[in-house]
């Protein structure tokens, strides 16, 4: 729905309520003009039914306003008398025109002024209690504070799988929901299931309230992932389906290019406007590393060094003279056997390849040495050069061109760590429009900017007309994570639009490691710790404890000072 569609509906709502309540107004010693009137009457209608005025502004809340509503139609009915089960019900489950026969139907009823607003049994207290504990919590996660996991390591180091974070809203400018009927605080499916948790329609216009600050280079962002369309996100190639803006998978990276910025990659390093960018002291770049071992088992190499992400293979030989045999080749290529060859020369081949035990015994090979491909920050990588039981370490650099890597189009054969350059659209600036790098922005003039596309020979149309250049609506961003070779990421889907910004992670309030052993599953040093800043990594646990301490010693000391 666009924006007069929304003013339509608006004033259709406020005329039924005038409809269904003028009579209760008078009823109430208030005009029955007051029950007509937008907003206004919202204001008149919490004095009839004894509730404070700030329910008004808790009405235009999207989510909030679906809990709100049923509450305000039972206590309209319970101002006039009616407060047997069966008022509630009807109240409730005719969507609130149980206030026509209120207003229409019912005789002798008059409006009780001084209505005592407790609830009458246990049970109506703990649901009173609930309703608004649901609407207080769906306030702060929509438009505050949203708790976010950490669910893989493209920031590792940083922030951990299993880290669980609050993500500040306010930071970026709140959005408000443009989803306006969904579950509360339930984010994509209702859990335990693939079922929708929210209606697509109707749809609220965009609309973000006013940010405190811009995202800057080398914050990390959490955003929706602008090409989501899976039902269930563990299945990369099962069923998908249409997602609204706020409904798509949260992710969390690093924004490394900003509006306006030119950005390329070499040898996984991101450069901005020619200048290689500078990471905070706490980022570390990991990178995939070829390991070839001296003799000694990869198991004790990953427990010195802590690696979790691997994975290892043998490098094997032959005689030169039998890697060239017409028989061994072509048994080669009936299996299906990639070789990658690592060393070569007269005498001797030595190669990596899936081998099993019976071709490795047919084609008579020997095992020259271990090779591990390992996940590395640079200063492991470093290290372990130095070691006597590792013969060489190599960055595993891609030279790719035909992977994954956005565009995904003829004539671009860039790959995960060669990039660019590339032009990250500001708003309100223009750029040249022609078939070359249309591919780039394709996907950005029609999914995030709703204009058609269509080439026609050597020119290109937008919206039927011939388009050789573009003014963009809104800014983009290039989002990485700090682990290059592990990380599902924008070289992979390219610029994320800046109405997909959902907000900046500020704290990790607790860190849980599936690996841990009992009480060490718990990270402690990461408890009550800062996302951002330099330095060491302070945990502001023990001093939350010890605050928390204070707190109820001095509300247990002033409880029995009263008693006294």
């Amino acid at each position: 729905m666009d924006v007069t569609q929304w003013i339509i509906f608006f004033l259709v709502i406020q005329v039924l309520h005038g409809l269904a309540t003028w009579k209760l107004y008078i009823k109430a010693d208030r005009q029955a003009w007051e029950a007509f009137i937008p907003v206004y009457n919202a204001v008149i209608l919490m004095k009839i039914i004894n509730r404070p005025w700030w329910w008004t502004i808790l009405l235009f809340l999207p989510i909030v306003n679906l809990i709100l509503f049923p509450v305000i139609w039972v206590e309209i009915a319970r101002s006039y008398g009616k407060n047997s089960a069966v008022d509630t019900f009807l109240a409730i489950f005719t969507f609130g025109f149980y206030s026509f026969y209120l207003n229409y139907v019912a005789k002798d009823i008059n409006h009780i002024k001084d209505r005592d607003l407790q609830p009458r049994t246990e049970v109506g207290d703990w649901v009173s209690s609930i309703l608004f504990a649901i609407v207080a919590a769906t306030i702060v996660h929509t438009y505050f504070i949203q708790p976010f996991v950490i669910p893989t390591s493209s920031l590792e180091k940083t922030l951990l799988v299993g880290d669980f974070l609050l993500v500040s809203k306010v930071h970026y400018g709140a959005r408000a929901p443009q989803t306006t009927v969904a579950l509360p605080m339930i984010h994509d499916a209702i859990p335990g299931s693939t079922t929708p948790s929210y209606l697509k329609f109707p749809q609220l216009p965009k609309f973000r309230f006013p940010a405190f600050q811009s995202i800057k280079r080398n914050d990390i962002v959490v955003f929706n992932w602008p090409v989501d369309t899976l039902v269930d996100i563990n299945n990369p190639y099962g069923e998908v389906r249409h997602k609204p803006i706020d409904k798509k998978t949260n992710y969390v990276k690093r924004c490394v290019g900003l509006p306006g910025d030119n950005l390329s990659i070499k040898d996984g390093y991101v450069y901005i406007n020619g200048t290689k960018n500078q990471l905070p002291d706490r980022a570390k770049l990991q990178f995939f590393y070829k390991v070839i071992l001296n003799g000694v088992s990869p198991e004790s190499i990953y427990q010195k060094y802590n690696i979790t992400e691997k994975y290892d293979q043998y490098v094997f030989k032959t005689e030169t003279a039998n890697f060239n045999r017409p028989q061994f080749q072509n048994y080669l290529k009936v299996k299906k056997i990639g070789v990658d060859i690592t060393k070569q020369d007269s005498l001797q081949v030595n190669f990596t390849a899936n081998i099993d035990q019976e071709s490795f015994n047919l084609l008579k090979l020997d095992i020259a040495e271990s090779q591990l491909h390992v996940n590395l920050t640079e200063d492991l990588a470093t290290i372990m050069k130095s070691d006597p039981d590792v013969k060489s370490v190599t960055k595993d650099l891609s030279n790719s061109t035909t992977e994954n890597i956005f565009p995904n189009a003829p004539g671009y054969t860039w790959n995960r760590d060669n990039f660019g350059p590339i032009y990250i659209p500001q708003e309100g600036k223009s750029i040249d429009i022609n078939v070359d790098n249309l591919p780039v922005y394709k996907r950005l003039l029609t999914a995030y900017e709703g204009n058609t596309v269509n080439v026609k020979g050597n020119q290109v149309l937008i919206n039927g007309r011939i388009a050789t250049s573009y003014t963009f609506k809104q800014d983009y961003y290039w989002m990485m994570g700090d682990n290059r070779h592990n990380s599902q990421d924008a070289r992979m889907w390219g610029f994320v639009p800046f109405d997909h910004v959902v907000g900046k992670p500020v704290f990790v309030w607790m860190s849980y490691d599936t690996n841990g052993k009992g009480i060490n599953k718990i990270r402690w040093n990461r408890l009550f710790t800062t996302v951002g800043g330099n330095g060491k990594l302070t945990s502001y646990f023990i001093p939350f404890l010890i605050v928390l301490a204070l707190f109820f010693g001095y509300k247990k000391f002033r409880k029995n000072k009263k008693t006294t």
